[in-house]
């Protein structure tokens, strides 16, 4: 078969030399041959070419075949040219064969075989088809050859016409850098924006600028002449070509900001500033995606400052709506803070500084600097985390002021130390209460919420990890509330920009979609808002329009209800946040007054009624008007207990308030007769009136200042059923009036109230109607008016066992002629007073400011030595004392938690305010007493007899032992050994100069028997202070300085009780407490076994709890009380609960031996039988058992 070269066979050798040859070569030769079905031998000398055999391919078959064998025969006789030969001739004979004698002759052919004329004919018609055979191939193959000849030549042509091209495109585009090298860069970029650089001609200068930016080489003169011509771009396209020039070109930009040659980098610097000037405060959140990238680790340092300065421009220059993108641009910021360039370190310090400075809220600006040196080094995470915590936040807080402090919360909760952690979840808890939309949270919740389910899960502590699970409940509804709120979209945004602008690029709908979505999370829906920011990239006003009344057509707002509206003149309308502590009452709330209107204001127990008209009272409500436009008054029926001592009349005119009024006695008088007050009511003691009348007394001081609101706390306590009715008609008839008021009264807020305010949710929810219609609606409102114990109880420690004392009337402590006066006086402040304190005491004492009640305390307690007189304490008596100043206990310790002051004040076993009083310093007298020798008796080292000796007392070791009618104290001598120490009687220590040193060694005993009942631990004290009204909240997890007035008083307290006194000394207990903490107090007082004595001006609350008085007049004591009630006092047994356990400091319970019984001899006796017959039956019996106590 005839073949052409492009078709090679495996098993023809002309083939195989053909890779071994070259194309060219090839071609040129032209050569045509035939592959033989079989490899044949039949070649010419010429290598490589096979030719047909003619005659063989004529012949017959036979004939066809006898050269072959012939060739075969010479073969095998080795005759012939070589077995190489293949044109059938006769070989010629070898040299040697003529000397083998005779040739055989051969055989006779054998006679031709005569061909019919069928066979010719076949074979005539066989010839003619291989004829034409061969014909047709010859054509075909010289078709192919003709063809392939056409082809080279077009391929020729087709070389040369793509060579002319590349060297005609190779002079256009020198033509075309030439141009653009010589060109400015303002008209490229004119030419660029003229053509619109995101279509057409412009689109395509703007990728040959890019391609230009990219040109490798050292020179870089093409790239800085490019980033000239982006410079260029931002200039002159501005606002509208911002799409292009943020998304485009900026990325390429901080690339050429690391370039090897200067005039680029120095060009792309000033590109970069270009860019950062057409860059509105809405597109802030349309170029974050670019400036990250620039600021990414493996971005180069150039690029890191030149992205963090611009960032900082763009926040300096827009904080507002910078603000709403601090949760992106904080997090981005920290890896840059440690980058190993200082120039880097720098401006990433810098954008944080700018970050933080855009927070407005006032509550978290003083910890701005505290936070960022957190941010820089992580042990300092702890101690910031504890001053947030010690903060009470009440401001609303956005996602700005998230941003800032939700980093420092991951870090606190990566420190995993319990404290932190329970640190951080309140204040995340408390600040996702102050949030005004649940959305401000959603940015955080990814990274929030797993490390709060992890404190759910690793924190130890119960009481810790409890808070932990509230606050992960909290978030998880702040999470649902969010996915709840219907927003606009992003998605749905996008798709309207599509709508409205189909013809956008990408990159242009892109942006205007950050753009729109920016000013919705800023709340601008005005159409010159919408105008300004968008019209320039939409492409004209009108398109800005259509796109804002698209998105306003399918945004959905959630309506909290439609507010029921009344009428009336406005009072007030403001929208506040209340807090007491770090615990918020109200926030974010809207609360609306009318004129003449009477408002109820119902709420759960701690749910602020009474701190909120304190507040409005005291002016401290945001948003409501000032006290010269609205006079609001507070009506409590408390008396001053300064002015105690004050005739009615006096009283109400001494008010500042009254004073403030310009009112004179004689229009306050006609105010009292006007209320029921007679003549000579006007002229009697205070103290004298009746809690109805006070209440009145209270509302006539509030009609004197002409008040235009009304503020009652419980104006109905204490009043019978007539009083009750004057008051409702007194409110009924003001009419132009407002009224709030809190009662747990129905009958009153039904006859009286208009209107109910409910607070509810951390919300001021209003309601038009009275008690009856309101609790139709909301029936769970009637718990508020259920009679019930209150949430808030005291609980004193009951006092341990007195040695000695069987009966409550046994004096404790005692007075006798003590006189006292101060070294500045000539008066004696306390003149011959005399008393006595037991166990049944429930003494108030009374007088007049400077009468010296403080001064008679202070000398019973020990706090100032008597100028005469004796004073004496039962050795074994536990006295707490509450001073006047309750806060100089803790002055010196308010960086402690109140937990920790207990414990650091009770470490050694010992009360160490105790120690600081008068009574226990020694003076120079003491000492030289103390230095006298005594007789003790001895033994005489060589005969060993007894003997006195003389010795000097060293010290007292601080053991005490009891014998029967005393108590013995072991003594250390100078210069003598452990073993040489003596027991001495407690009279002849006192004789001997040592009271003072006894009674510290009481002190110590007394103060270890009231720690063997709990050990000083912090779950102990906690709840310790739990018991007097301190929540372990700020008991255990806030300092004392960040504790109110109330607070740092019941932490005074709990730290005086802690040791189980047997006499409970308070000094004006009443200063700091509100109303809900004295009822509690009262409520401890009267299940208290020990005794009472307090000090106080709150008449109604010692007539309540002290039947006897002592009443300080002029330094003269006089002692007053209930002779009966003191008489059944005296008879009163004693019945202290004995010890049958203690708890250890590590927790662990040991079993305490009580003291002997005494038993009767008819006892002893069957005692002493059943322990014989335990004996004598060989039955084991225990050491601890009752029968070795015989």
């Amino acid at each position: 078969t005839l073949s052409t070269l492009g078709q090679p066979q495996p098993h023809c050798r002309f083939c195989w030399i053909l890779p071994k040859r070259s194309l060219a070569a090839i071609h040129s030769l032209h050569i045509l041959h035939v592959h033989p079905i079989i490899p044949s031998r039949t070649h010419t000398k010429m290598p490589g070419i096979r030719i047909e055999n003619k005659a063989a391919a004529g012949a017959p078959e036979g004939a066809a075949k006898g050269p072959k064998k012939a060739n075969n025969n010479r073969q095998r006789n080795g005759g012939g040219q070589g077995a190489g030969s293949k044109d059938g001739a006769a070989a010629k004979p070898r040299a040697n064969n003529a000397n083998k004698g005779p040739k055989p002759a051969a055989a006779a052919p054998a006679p031709k075989k005569e061909l019919t004329p069928e066979e010719v004919e076949a074979q005539a018609a066989a010839k003619k088809a291989a004829d034409e055979k061969r014909a047709k191939a010859k054509a075909e193959e010289e078709a192919r050859a003709a063809a392939a000849a056409e082809a080279a030549r077009l391929r020729a042509e087709e070389a040369a016409a793509l060579k002319k091209a590349e060297e005609e495109e190779k002079a256009r585009v020198a033509k075309l850098l030439a141009d653009f090298m010589a060109a400015t860069p303002a008209k490229l970029a004119g030419d660029m924006l003229a053509a619109g650089v995101s279509k057409g001609e412009g689109e395509a200068q703007l990728q040959a600028t890019i391609a230009y930016s990219e040109t490798p080489g050292k020179d870089g003169k093409v790239r800085a002449q490019a980033a000239k011509v982006f410079g260029e771009l931002a200039k002159q396209g501005g606002e509208a070509a911002a799409p292009v020039t943020v998304t485009v070109l900026l990325p390429r930009l901080l690339v050429l900001l690391d370039d090897k040659d200067k005039k680029a980098r120095d060009a792309a610097d000033e590109a970069v500033k270009a860019v950062a000037t057409c860059i509105r405060g809405e597109s802030i959140r349309a170029v974050l995606p670019s400036l990250f990238a620039g600021m990414a680790n493996e971005a180069k340092w150039r690029a890191k400052v030149a992205v963090l300065e611009m960032l900082t421009g763009l926040i300096v220059a827009h904080d507002e709506c910078a603000a709403r993108c601090l949760p992106e641009i904080l997090p981005q910021c920290h890896d840059p803070l440690w980058d190993s360039k200082d120039e880097v370190t720098e401006a990433a310090l810098a954008t944080i500084k700018a970050v933080c400075g855009v927070v407005q809220n006032p509550d978290v600006q003083p910890f701005v600097p505290d936070l960022i040196s957190a941010m820089r080094n992580t042990n300092e995470v702890p101690e910031c985390i504890q001053k947030l915590a010690s903060t009470t936040f009440v401001k609303v807080v956005d996602a700005a002021a998230l941003a800032v402090i939700v980093p420092l919360m991951i870090r606190g909760f990566g420190t995993n130390k319990t404290v932190v952690m329970r640190q951080c979840c309140v204040i995340i808890s408390n600040m996702a209460k102050l949030v005004s939309r649940a959305t401000e949270c959603s940015p955080f919740l990814a990274d929030l919420m797993p490390q709060i389910e992890r404190a759910t899960e690793t924190i130890s502590d119960p009481e810790a990890r409890s808070v932990a699970e509230k606050t992960l409940v909290q978030m998880k509804r702040v999470e649902a509330d969010a996915a709840a709120l219907a927003t606009l979209s992003k998605e749905t945004v996008a798709a309207t920009v599509a709508e409205v602008l189909p013809a956008a690029s990408a990159a242009a709908a892109a942006y205007m979609t950050d753009v729109c979505m920016a000013l919705i999370d800023l709340d601008r829906f005005e159409v010159e808002e919408w105008q300004e920011a968008l019209g320039p990239l939409a492409g004209g006003a009108d398109a800005a329009a259509k796109l804002l009344e698209d998105c306003l057509r399918h945004r959905s707002e959630q309506a909290d209800g439609a507010e029921q509206e009344e009428d009336g003149e406005v009072l007030c309308d403001c929208t506040f946040t209340l807090a007491y502590g770090s615990k918020v009452l109200l926030h974010n709330t809207p609360m609306k007054l009318r004129k003449g209107k009477k408002y109820g204001l119902l709420g759960g127990n701690d749910s602020g009624k009474s701190t909120l008209m304190r507040a409005i009272a005291e002016g401290k409500v945001d948003g409501f008007p000032p006290a010269d436009e609205l006079r609001a008054v507070y009506v409590e029926a408390d008396i001053q207990g300064e002015m105690s001592h004050l005739a009615v009349l006096e009283y109400v005119f001494e008010d500042e308030r009254i004073q403030a009024c310009g009112v004179s006695r004689e229009q306050v008088r006609e105010v009292l007769l006007s209320v029921g007050f007679t003549e000579k009511m006007c002229v009697e003691p205070i103290t004298s009136l009746s809690g109805g009348w006070r209440m009145k007394l209270a509302l006539a001081r509030a009609m004197i200042q002409k008040a235009d609101l009304l503020l009652l706390d419980e104006p109905t306590n204490h009043l019978d059923v007539l009083n009750v009715k004057w008051v409702e008609d007194y409110l009924n008839s003001l009419t132009d009036v407002t009224c709030v008021m809190v009662s747990h009264d129905p009958s009153l807020l039904t006859n009286c109230c208009s209107n109910i305010l409910r607070i509810q949710d951390l919300k001021l929810k209003p309601f038009v109607g009275n008690l009856t219609e309101f609790v139709k609606v909301n029936p769970d409102a009637q718990s508020f008016f259920e009679l019930k114990t209150d949430k808030l109880v005291f609980k004193f420690p009951q006092p341990g066992f007195l040695q000695g004392v069987k009966s409550k009337g046994r004096a404790l402590m005692k007075m006798d002629d003590v006189t006292f006066t101060y070294p500045s006086n000539d008066t004696p402040t306390v003149n011959n007073a005399t008393v006595r304190v037991s166990l049944s005491s429930r003494v108030a004492c009374l007088g007049v400011n400077g009468a010296g009640k403080s001064t008679l305390i202070k000398l019973l307690t020990g706090e100032l030595e008597p100028s005469k007189g004796t004073v004496w304490t039962h050795e074994g008596a536990r006295i707490a004392y509450v001073a006047q100043h309750a806060f100089h206990h803790i002055e010196n310790h308010l960086t402690k938690t109140a937990n920790e002051y207990i414990r650091w004040r009770y470490q050694d076993g010992e009360d160490k305010e105790g120690l600081s009083k008068a009574s226990m310093v020694l003076t120079d007298e003491d000492l030289a007493k103390c230095a006298e020798p005594i007789l003790v008796d001895g033994v005489d080292p060589k005969t060993g007899k007894e003997r006195k000796e003389k010795r000097v007392i060293d010290k007292l070791s601080g053991s005490r032992r009891a014998t029967k009618r005393t108590f013995e104290y072991e003594v250390c001598f100078k210069g003598m050994t452990y073993d040489q120490n003596r027991w001495l009687q407690k009279e002849d220590l006192e004789r001997a100069g040592f009271t003072k040193h006894v009674k510290q060694t009481d002190m110590k005993v007394e103060a270890a028997e009231g720690m063997y009942k709990r050990p000083l631990t912090q779950v102990s004290v906690e709840k310790h202070l739990e018991d007097l009204g301190l929540d372990r909240e700020f008991g255990t997890h806030n300092r004392m300085a960040a504790l109110s007035g109330g607070q740092k008083v019941k932490v005074v307290l709990a730290a005086a009780m802690w040791n189980n006194p047997h006499v409970v000394i308070l000094d004006e207990p009443t200063n700091y407490l509100a109303r809900d903490a004295l009822a509690a107090l009262a409520g401890a007082i009267k299940e208290f076994e020990g005794g009472i004595v307090i000090i106080t001006h709150n008449a109604q609350f010692a007539s309540t709890l002290c039947p006897e008085t002592w009443v300080m007049e002029h330094g003269i004591l006089d002692v007053q009380g209930d002779a009966e009630w003191m008489a059944n006092a005296m008879k009163t047994k004693t019945e202290f609960k004995v010890i049958e356990e203690m708890t250890d400091g590590l927790g662990n319970k040991v079993k305490v031996k009580g003291p002997k019984v005494k038993l009767s001899r008819k006892e002893l006796m069957k005692k002493k039988k059943r322990r014989a017959a335990a004996i004598a039956n060989g039955e084991p019996y225990s050491s601890d058992s009752d029968l070795d106590e015989l």
